[in-house]
């Protein structure tokens, strides 16, 4: 009887990977049911847009098949709301307050799950870091409210004004997407308030917890990690080079940029630079963007911003070590050297590891959905790179996907907010071995 008992505990007991997989379903799971209940919608919602709502908004993505702000009623948008803070900001970081605030201990299993939750090396520090992290999340979120209230409470009253200025800043700082309105933010293309507002906060949210901890422990550059000298550095040139590109592949476009004033012309190709980095907001209709404009946001969704952020991607630091790695290999240089920085081979392999999965991962999705969807093929691409992603952008196919076209974006969205390695790893038996096998020769290039 008890060695029956061992293999049965044996078998239930699950691996960090697997711990947070199941997490964000049932996460998915309570939100899609809530979403369900009559008090959450203004008029009927099938079950499949009810799971899908409810896994754009955990996963934090902002793809939507109704409309958020017609569909449901201020209950639902709350949930919605709810869901959005819960993904961003990881379930396990709620789950580790509330037994705090319990009174009860952190083991050491806990700390490894928000270890692999907040992608950190060691477990040293890290339910510091989620009570920095819970607290500064909060304070900017609800000042950012407060700044967009002084603009949206004239135009919409005290307490519709109040309500969309935190859901938009919650969305924001998650890299959500989710918008009340039809539009999204298009109507406030030149707006200064809502542009700094929002991209302030989405910017702030993707580029990692990690980074904003080191930036307010040390609070100079030369004394910042190395990785929070490559996430600064390269945020700044990715979005000064996106704007740039932006600016002059949609300049004459009448359907984007064509028919605005300079200022305005400037504003929505900075707002539309930085947001396909997995924000999700738009002030311009990217169904009407020419196709090299199209084929660069692709690029930019595939990089995504920062690791043990709200945002998802191969992420920006990935990027960057695949990049300079190559550049050193031609080069002829032994070593890939960053900021004065060696990096490990260990990571080098990481990287590419995460890049080629998630190609292939895209792969399949742009294949499956060519087969249930009739859609034009560019739009198919740039939905599932807009889900694996968890950007939330979309060029119209969204609200026109199949039941099939749906779960397939369900699972692209869930695979890219877990990470595709957590994925794989949720499913494989990883094992070390000492084994060394004798080197074999393999042509290459």
């Amino acid at each position: 009887m008890t060695l029956q008992k061992d293999k049965v505990i044996k078998w239930v007991r699950l691996t960090p990977p697997q711990v947070l997989a199941i997490g964000f379903f049932l996460t998915i799971m309570i939100g899609s049911a809530l979403l369900m209940l009559p008090i959450s919608t203004t008029k009927p919602l099938s079950w499949i847009d009810a799971l899908f709502t409810a896994a754009s908004a955990t996963t934090v993505t902002g793809l939507a098949v109704v409309d958020t702000g017609t569909q449901f009623t201020v209950f639902g948008q709350t949930v919605i709301m709810g869901l959005i803070q819960v993904g961003g900001l990881g379930f396990m970081t709620f789950a580790v307050l509330i037994v705090m605030i319990l009174g009860k201990k952190i083991g050491l299993k806990e700390r490894m799950l928000v270890q692999e939750a907040l992608n950190q090396p060691t477990i040293g520090g890290v339910i510091r870091l989620v009570k920095v992290l819970f607290l500064f999340s909060i304070s900017i979120e609800l000042m950012a409210a407060l700044i967009l209230s002084i603009r949206l409470i004239p135009q919409y009253g005290w307490a519709a004004g109040l309500f969309a200025s935190l859901f938009h800043a919650i969305s924001a700082f998650n890299n959500a997407g989710f918008s009340l309105w039809p539009d999204n933010l298009m109507s406030y293309v030149g707006d200064p308030t809502v542009n700094l507002v929002i991209t302030f906060l989405f910017i702030t949210g993707g580029i990692g917890f990690t980074v904003l901890y080191d930036i307010l422990k040390n609070r100079r550059f030369k004394t910042f990690s190395l990785h929070t000298k490559l996430m600064l550095t390269g945020t700044l040139i990715l979005n000064a080079i996106a704007m740039l590109v932006i600016f002059i592949l949609e300049y004459s476009n009448p359907g984007t940029l064509g028919h605005l004033h300079l200022a305005d012309k400037l504003w929505a190709s900075y707002f539309q630079a930085v947001t396909p980095r997995t924000a999700g907001f738009n002030s311009l209709d990217f169904g009407s963007m020419r196709e090299g404009t199209i084929v660069f946001i692709l690029l930019l969704m595939f990089i995504g911003a920062g690791s043990a952020s709200t945002a998802s991607g191969i992420k920006l630091t990935t990027f960057i070590v695949i990049l300079t790695s190559v550049i050193a290999y031609l080069r002829g240089k032994k070593e890939t050297v960053i900021f004065r920085r060696s990096i490990k081979y260990p990571i080098i392999i990481k990287a590419l590891a995460v890049s080629v999965t998630s190609l292939f991962i895209v792969f399949l999705g742009i294949f499956a959905l060519t087969i249930t969807e009739k859609a034009p093929f560019i739009q198919v691409v740039f939905e599932t790179f807009s889900a694996f992603g968890t950007v939330g952008l979309t060029m119209g196919l969204t609200p026109e996907l199949t039941t099939a076209g749906k779960c397939i974006i369900i699972i692209i969205m869930f695979i890219g907010r877990i990470g595709p390695l957590t994925f794989v790893f949720s499913f494989a038996k990883t094992e070390k071995s000492n084994i060394r096998y004798p080197d074999g020769e393999v042509f290459t290039g």
